[in-house]
């Protein structure tokens, strides 16, 4: 018997319904995967045939049908996104049974166990988690030490090859055995080698070494290994073509006992190898386990039969994948249009004449569409359209919030408050605001810090052996005391309690007001919004956690969020790469610059060969698979790009869709359209195209008020630059911006 939300579940016939109830609306396959609950379990599931409704039904049903303990249920997805519509799916289905369930990211499971055990291997429970920018300033620092060139030795290029190396379960011994005699690479594994050990000596970790310590845990002490084998009877595993082989060693580690084990995922999405990513774990699933059951769902409920269709083209040209293909009972849809602009101004002329085109038809919201594209640096002309044209979009991968430098700061003090060993936080703000702390003598304080492989926090109790002089190092005590006393206050405060303590307490704001710039008053602006972020953290945390407990958690939650966490949240066009597109969809989607040396890549294509064209098919058909309704492939005769204009060919994707699937009257045998994108005119931009401008005319813009033209480019469409008092000059596109003549 077991009791969920005050409704009794017992074995026996009362629970013989709980199938139907779960399996309503699931088509045969899904129903398959659903029921299947004891054994291996590989769901080869295609973009969009509702993956997560099958496993958050099957999770549902081992609880309600099976009568298995919530607790004893893990689930790893790999975004916080995934994570947390998962987590709400299965409480909607569960209700409060849900939060016993373990549902989280790889990172997330790992920071929970190592929590909890990470004294066993040297660490203490409080450890702090390293950002990118973290890791680089370590290893900067380290390749210093060691006398290096950064030119020869860079530290980006040392990230990179310590997180494939962690990534391979490498450590640093093995590291040294394997590369020890190579010139440049005895090099790098004595960065390697130092950077470890900076990383212990500040009780910190990177994202690496989350599920590498893991792994060493369970290898040093086995009985912890058990405890979790025994602990979780079933799991799941989502996007399993994605695993590196740390995760992969992770996940067969726990399911070895009891091999009660389900993954999902699709070998066609698999577009992560460039950071480790072995589409061959999916794909010898059946190898490691002989018994495994293996389900494809090929129903897809999310895009029309046409852009589906096109998927199907490309992705059938790859040799290397479980063959299955995509299908839907939904209408054929409009057919894909494959247009050929002259160059990337045009192709983003003709993206902004699209959307106005459909917002204007009332058929879509600023959010229903998504513009990809292969790389960054093609966001640019997109960008400068939407500005001109007043229409509001965001770039995923762009600056995040917490990357600005207020946040960093104030993340710091309180990465110290918990974890005083962490100097990488405390020499950040040590001298933040300004305290007359200078460079030199923080370095004395690192220096002597490392030859006494002591931390720099308790250094700063008595600081005259390092050099200082007596007033700095009373300075230095004193701020230690201060942050002593900070951490008593905390025990006892909420979150953002603190947060108002350390702003203020520490003089950080008052510098900012004393600045009184209007960069200082946006920082104090994020500030206070981190505030908000801090009250929502307090709303969903028990009163009664101990405040340092509570920060730790918090700290926590910001080192493991994701760029596309909040991804769709307002009305925006939205701008960003195609492998962060994956998992989401768009009624509208648009795919910039699909040309050869482009999309597939020049560099994925002379590195890689045949398996660096078949991931690029890969990210096509994830591209691809975004769009719902109606789906844009661009590509232009002329692209300036990285400082270089290029003349590249429609890609060879292109060519490999049939034909009648692609909307290209008139066009070439490749099913290319040629032509220029016209403006789509209306009554308003019709009226507008007559107005003949010229310099000195006053503007009326919608939101930027009256300004004046300084300048008149006249060609497809007329470009002003306009000069506004309080905004500054605004380059603007006449028959598209918000604007009149005075």
């Amino acid at each position: 018997m077991y009791k969920i939300d005050n409704e009794i579940y017992r074995s026996g016939s009362e629970n013989e319904g709980v199938l139907g109830e779960l399996s309503v609306g699931m088509n045969p396959r899904q129903l398959e995967a659903l029921s299947t609950t004891e054994g291996p379990l590989l769901i080869m599931a295609g973009a969009g045939s509702g993956k997560t409704r099958v496993v958050t039904h099957r999770i549902a049903y081992l609880i309600k049908g099976k009568y298995v303990q919530p607790w004893r249920i893990l689930a790893i997805t790999f975004t916080n996104k995934a994570a947390r519509e998962m987590r709400e799916r299965v409480g909607d289905l569960l209700g409060g049974a849900a939060q016993d369930v373990w549902i989280s990211t790889f990172h997330a499971m790992c920071v929970r166990m190592l929590r909890r055990d990470a004294e066993k291997i040297g660490f203490t429970s409080n450890f702090s988690i390293l950002d990118p920018a973290e890791q680089k300033s370590v290893l900067k620092g380290v390749i210093k030490r060691l006398n290096y060139d950064e030119k020869m030795i860079s530290p980006k290029t040392a990230i990179n090859k310590i997180s494939d190396a962690k990534n391979n379960l490498v450590g640093v011994a093995e590291y040294k055995a394997i590369y020890g005699r190579q010139p440049i690479m005895e090099k790098y594994a004595a960065v390697y080698a130092g950077y470890q050990a900076e990383l212990v000596r500040n009780n910190s970790m990177d994202f690496d070494d989350l599920i590498m310590n893991v792994i060493k845990l369970f290898k040093l002490h086995p009985e912890v290994l058990e405890h979790y084998q025994d602990k979780f009877d079933y799991i799941h595993v989502d996007e399993y073509q994605d695993t590196n082989d740390a995760q992969y060693n992770l996940v067969k580690s726990l399911a070895d006992k009891k091999q009660n084990i389900c993954v999902v995922g699709d070998a066609d999405q698999s577009i992560y190898a460039w950071r480790g990513a072995n589409m061959n774990n999916i794909l010898n699933f059946e190898k490691d386990y002989p018994a495994a059951k293996v389900v494809l769902l090929e129903q897809n409920y999310r895009s029309t039969k046409n852009i589906l269709d096109v998927a199907n083209c490309v992705i059938k040209n790859n040799k290397k994948r479980k063959d299955k293909a995509l299908w839907t009972d939904r209408v054929a849809g409009d057919k894909v249009v494959s247009m050929h602009v002259k160059d990337e101004r045009d192709e983003g002329r003709f993206i902004i004449e699209k959307i106005q085109e459909c917002l204007a038809s009332g058929k879509h919201s600023l959010r229903d569409f998504a513009v990809l594209y292969r790389t960054n640096a093609q966001s640019r002309t997109v960008e400068e359209m939407l500005i001109k044209s007043n229409i509001p979009y965001r770039i995923v991968g762009g600056h995040k919030f917490y990357d600005r430098k207020e946040i960093k700061d104030i993340i710091a003090y309180l990465k110290v408050l918990v974890n005083p060993a962490d100097s990488i936080s405390l020499n950040r703000i040590i001298n933040v605001p300004k305290r007359a702390i200078g460079a030199t003598s923080v370095s004395k304080l690192n220096e002597f810090a490392a030859a006494y492989d002591e931390s720099v926090y308790n250094i700063m109790a008595n600081a005259l052996p390092t050099g200082v002089s007596a007033k700095l190092a009373n300075t230095l005590g004193a701020l230690r005391a201060t942050f002593e006393n900070w951490k008593t206050k905390a025990q006892d405060l909420s979150l953002t309690e603190t947060v108002q303590t350390l702003i203020k307490e520490s003089g950080y704001e008052a510098e900012l007001k004393r600045e009184n710039t209007i960069e200082s008053q946006a920082r104090i602006e994020n500030l206070e919004e981190f505030l908000s972020v801090t009250k929502e953290f307090d709303k969903r945390t028990d009163e009664t956690v101990d405040g340092l407990e509570r920060i730790s958690d918090f700290l926590n939650d910001v080192s493991l969020m994701s760029e596309i966490d909040n991804v769709v949240d307002g009305q925006e066009v939205v701008l960003m790469t195609m492998h962060a597109a994956k998992g989401l969809e768009f009624p509208v989607v648009f795919i910039a610059g699909v040309e050869e040396n482009i999309f597939p890549s020049g560099m994925a294509l002379n590195e890689n060969g045949q398996e660096g064209l078949e991931e690029e098919r890969r990210l096509a058909y994830v591209g691809i698979t975004r769009a719902e309704r109606e789906l844009y492939l661009l590509h232009a005769g002329t692209r300036m790009l990285y400082g270089r204009t290029q003349f590249n060919p429609p890609s060879r994707f292109i060519s490999e869709i049939d034909r009648e699937l692609l909307d290209a009257p008139g066009s070439s045998p490749s099913g290319i359209r040629i032509g220029k994108a016209k403006p789509v005119e209306t009554k308003e931009t019709k009226a507008k195209a007559e107005v003949d401008w010229a310099v000195g005319d006053i503007v009326v813009h919608k939101r930027f008020g009256e300004g004046e033209v300084i300048e008149v480019t006249a060609d497809d469409m007329t470009e002003l630059l306009v000069e506004f008092p309080d905004q500054g000059q605004k380059r603007l596109l006449a028959e598209l911006a918000p604007i009149s003549k005075k």
